[in-house]
């Protein structure tokens, strides 16, 4: 039977979440076999070495917790050729769920059995939910398949998206370690912090409150002390943190406030959240979601390592809880200003392709272009404010919003913005080709062919308009970014196979390795060079990897 199963072009499997059982179905046969270890006893694991290797050509719907699962147990996670889910997430990445049963009703109309409770390795009460799926991943494929084709995506899904899953696969069984002992520490350091806060708090409020609360605060700041109020809602005072910026300077309540929440955050999100999620083994074993962004970026869950903050000094204190085992070190590399780039290239704009082109500070590059001063004569506020222009204007920054964030007038904000886009012709006119293709195809696409909709690109409401106009102007910049950095993880994980060296994270556009402390220089080199050759642009893509004893050494 697995003989015959590997002279078709693909089965289609689905298997319990404990590799129990496993039913693979026939494409155009109608035929579905239910292999499960209580059927097979001891032949149950050369089946499914089989089964699982490059030998048979396998459809799934979501291979990647399937390749985790198969590599745990150390089976071979092998042969798969397409993923229902990657498939429709890719159709549509706005949709935000895809499973099996969503998937059949909305392409095939009709619902597959919910999946049996993982087994506990005798026989399952009633196989059929697991050849039913198996069924319905079976139909799905060629409606899918047509579909992707029909959009220009079946190299993204087969080529980067599909082959990515073993990578995360890989990276999420590994996990990385953590420094138990040092998160506690910090943890206390944090708690005797907050204390102190919380009695200047008292101190200057006369009294106890519950700082939790946004009435009691309200009362406190506008009532009590006769702050003035910036923001009413329907239940009070607003005491979010742009009301507090803004009072800092009336009162020193302000800031340690604005610190309270702060420390109170660092420490019940990361350091209890993190303590919490080391597994047995010292190691912490994010989930990467690959499914989830509408650019295609990946994000990460339970824990989420993506949002580790790293602007104040003390959150990024917590970079060094994240360490390697005994003996080995951490090699961390990161792009140097991927989105720019991207922008650079497919805006075709040739004064800031020529910035990058000559190694130049693409901030101060533009600051001396738009404040007509020499590169020289830049100073540090100038380059703040064109730093500011420049991520802000992919992003359809509006005047007000700039104004806001570089402490400028709107008028002053509306003068960088039109200098701006009077020096750099070519980001001018992407930015009104861009939306105009939007409007007349109704969707945006990135270098590689990734797609997003953009339906509501045509609203009668303004506000709705205009944010997808803003989707517009960002998701080919920040998508194609998302593409590039998925193939510098494909390229990592081959250029590392031949050493004990394992990609175990990846945050944002940052890459991070484990290796033996003997393999370091020679992991730097290869990451750098999978990394700035993952794609041709008109600009070089720039990396810089540096080695470290923690997370925040190699930072």
């Amino acid at each position: 039977l697995l003989g015959e199963m590997a002279a078709l072009d693909f089965v289609s499997v689905s298997a319990e979440d404990d590799l129990s059982a496993v039913a693979a179905a026939l494409p155009g046969q109608g035929r579905v076999v239910h292999f499960s270890r209580a059927a097979l006893g001891e032949d149950y694991d050369s089946a499914l070495c089989r089964l699982f290797s490059s030998e048979i050509k396998k459809a799934a719907h979501d291979v990647k917790p399937l390749m985790r699962a198969l590599l745990a147990k150390e089976y071979p996670a092998e042969g798969f050729v397409f993923d229902t889910a990657l498939a429709a997430y890719l159709i549509d990445p706005t949709q935000g769920h895809y499973e099996l049963e969503r998937l059949t009703v909305a392409y095939l109309s009709f619902e597959p059995e919910k999946p049996d409770p993982a087994g506990s390795g005798e026989e399952p009460a009633h196989p059929g939910a697991l050849r039913s799926r198996a069924s319905a991943v079976s139909a799905l494929v060629p409606v899918l398949k047509k579909k992707l084709d029909a959009l220009g995506m079946t190299a993204l899904h087969g080529e980067l998206e599909l082959p990515l899953c073993r990578v995360l696969a890989d990276m999420e069984l590994c996990g990385v370690a953590v420094d138990r002992a040092a998160l506690q520490e910090f943890g206390a350091m944090l708690s005797g912090r907050i204390r102190d806060c919380q009695d200047a708090i008292f101190s200057y409020a006369g009294g106890e409150f519950n700082i939790n609360s946004t009435r009691a605060l309200g009362e406190v700041l506008f009532e009590k002390l006769g702050l003035p109020p910036v923001k009413k809602t329907k239940t009070g005072y607003s005491t979010n943190i742009d009301v507090l910026e803004k009072l800092r300077r009336h009162h020193p309540i302000v800031q340690s406030i604005i610190d309270y929440r702060m420390l109170t955050k660092l420490n019940s999100t990361y350091c209890e959240g993190l303590l919490k999620v080391i597994a047995p083994d010292g190691r912490i074993h994010t989930t990467f979601q690959n499914t989830v962004t509408a650019t295609g970026r990946l994000s990460s869950t339970e824990p989420n390592l993506q949002n580790i903050p790293v602007r104040t000094e003390l959150g990024s204190e917590l970079r060094r809880m994240f360490v390697p085992r005994p003996g080995w070190v951490l090699v961390d590399a990161d792009y140097s200003q991927i989105e720019l780039r991207v922008l650079a290239h497919i805006a075709d704009d040739k004064l800031m392709q020529q910035a990058f082109l000559s190694g130049e500070d693409i901030h101060r590059a533009t600051a001396a272009q738009v404040f007509g001063v020499a590169p020289e004569d830049v100073t540090p506020e100038m380059r703040r404010h064109a730093k500011a222009v420049n991520f802000g204007i992919v992003y359809g920054i509006s005047e007000f919003s700039l104004a806001e964030d570089i402490g400028v007038s709107r008028a002053e904000a509306k003068a960088y913005i039109d200098s701006y886009l009077a020096r750099y012709e070519g980001v001018r006119r992407y930015m009104h080709d861009i939306v105009e293709f939007a409007r007349e195809n109704g969707y945006v696409a990135t270098m590689f062919g990734r797609r997003r909709g953009l339906p509501d690109i045509h609203s009668r409401n303004f506000n709705v308009r205009s944010a997808a106009e803003r989707i517009a102007l960002n998701t080919p910049i920040q998508g194609t970014a998302a593409d590039i950095i998925k193939r510098a993880m494909l390229r990592t994980a081959d250029a590392l196979a031949p050493l004990r060296a394992q990609l175990v994270l990846q945050i944002h556009d940052e890459l991070i390795v484990e290796c033996p402390r003997e393999e370091a220089e020679q992991v730097r080199k290869l990451v750098t060079e999978a990394m700035e050759g993952a794609a041709q642009l008109a600009v070089p893509l720039s990396a810089e990897a540096k080695i470290g004893e923690s997370w925040y050494d190699a930072k």
